[in-house]
């Protein structure tokens, strides 16, 4: 990407939600201005909102618990449910973005941080992100019941060797970046706001840089293409869902393993 590909910039504070609708090829580049911020972010077929991000295709399909960039062991790619790629991991400094553990809710955020109403605070009062992704479902004609799972943007969940699940600390530093490449039309619905299982006591959502580049979809020599069969296939599939022409096939990085007694 080049400044000249900016198709635009601002910045999303804490406590405060944003949609938009990226059209295929385009990157959303994420970045944690203050270091330790959270964003869940949903993401639809803009086309068809009934198909949307789907985290156990995503994380079956890759043999993975979290998503990530090329090299860093996560998924790379987010599948809906029907099979296709909405979008791409295209650069990561951060490594591993929770997708398990979900967002807050308005009884979680009022028992840990209390409560400050926007009589109290105005734009300063406290909301959970089930509220906030609710406001910007609702700008888009979706609703609750349109609710899926969400990549939680800057955030790594670890699970112990008993299997319990553990939120880590600033985990992303202040300038940490992910860019997200849009793959078919994808409708994103994001909020800034802490994680459910952040133990600070005190409600402070960080700010995120949000900004808009023009690009391409991935090709058959991507790695996120590239990084395994399963990507491979649902790259392809969404490539005819585009309409657009065939490509060349790239083989995986991680063949099939032949069956007992294939032939060579």
């Amino acid at each position: 990407m080049t400044s000249t590909s900016l198709l635009f910039s601002e910045q999303l504070r804490g406590g405060a939600g944003w949609s938009w609708r990226l059209r295929p090829g385009q990157r959303l580049r994420l970045t944690d201005l203050d270091g330790g911020a959270n964003l869940p972010l949903l993401a639809y077929n803009a086309e068809a909102p009934v198909e949307r991000y789907s985290m156990p295709d995503t994380l079956k399909g890759q043999h993975s618990a979290f998503l990530g960039g090329p090299g860093s062991g996560g998924a790379t790619a987010a599948y809906s449910d029907m099979g296709r790629v909405l979008l791409s991991l295209a650069e990561d400094s951060v490594g591993w973005h929770d997708t398990i553990t979900g967002y807050s809710h308005p009884d979680q955020v009022a028992a840990r941080y209390g409560s400050r109403s926007y009589q109290q605070a105005r734009n300063q009062f406290y909301r959970s992100a089930f509220e906030l992704l609710l406001i910007e479902l609702g700008k888009h004609g979706l609703g609750k019941r349109d609710l899926c799972a969400s990549i939680n943007c800057f955030s790594k969940v670890a699970a112990d060797a008993q299997g319990s699940l553990a939120f880590v600390p600033q985990h992303a530093p202040a300038g940490a970046s992910l860019s997200l490449r849009a793959e078919m039309p994808v409708l994103i619905i994001c909020c800034a706001i802490q994680h459910p299982l952040d133990p600070a006591t005190a409600y402070a959502p960080k700010r995120v840089q949000l900004e808009l580049f023009s690009g391409e979809p991935a090709g058959p020599d991507d790695p996120c293409w590239t990084a395994c069969e399963q990507n491979a296939r649902a790259f392809e599939l969404t490539r005819r869902y585009r309409g657009d022409p065939p490509t060349t096939p790239t083989t995986p990085t991680t063949p099939t393993t032949p069956t007992s007694g294939a032939k060579p």
